[in-house]
């Protein structure tokens, strides 16, 4: 019993990370669109950027919404599912998914990032 409540607890979890981090990552690119309008930069600043919003959303997410046990597994799966909402959100509203080899770096770097910020987060939080 134990067992199914501590994975749907779980569950919980690493999906409202995902959701804050979707919620992050759309002020960040909203806020970076007004950039790319003014300066119009080049695909590979504008591809960096997004890599980085998408990381940064991720960590935060992860360390505001990860609880203390195995905060580690969970910001990391939590860090891969907010790289992937993030690109079926944007390939929705862009019309287009791209997954190139691009994607698998983001995608890592999203988990890593979650990991360390479901870390920093339950280590700094008092339950």
């Amino acid at each position: 019993m134990m067992r199914r409540e501590f994975f749907r607890r779980t569950c919980l979890e690493v999906l409202r990370a995902a959701l804050i981090c979707a919620a992050l990552c759309l002020a960040g690119e909203a806020l970076f669109a007004v950039f790319i309008r003014a300066f119009a930069p080049s695909y590979a600043v504008i591809a960096g950027v997004n890599a980085a919003i998408e990381s940064a959303g991720a960590f935060a997410a992860c360390a505001l919404s990860v609880r203390r046990e195995r905060a580690l597994f969970k910001g990391l799966a939590a860090g891969a599912l907010c790289v992937i909402c993030d690109t079926l959100v944007f390939g929705m509203i862009g019309g287009a998914i791209a997954l190139t080899a691009f994607f698998t770096l983001k995608l890592l770097l999203g988990a890593v990032c979650g990991g360390l910020g479901a870390l920093l987060g339950s280590n700094l939080r008092r339950e």
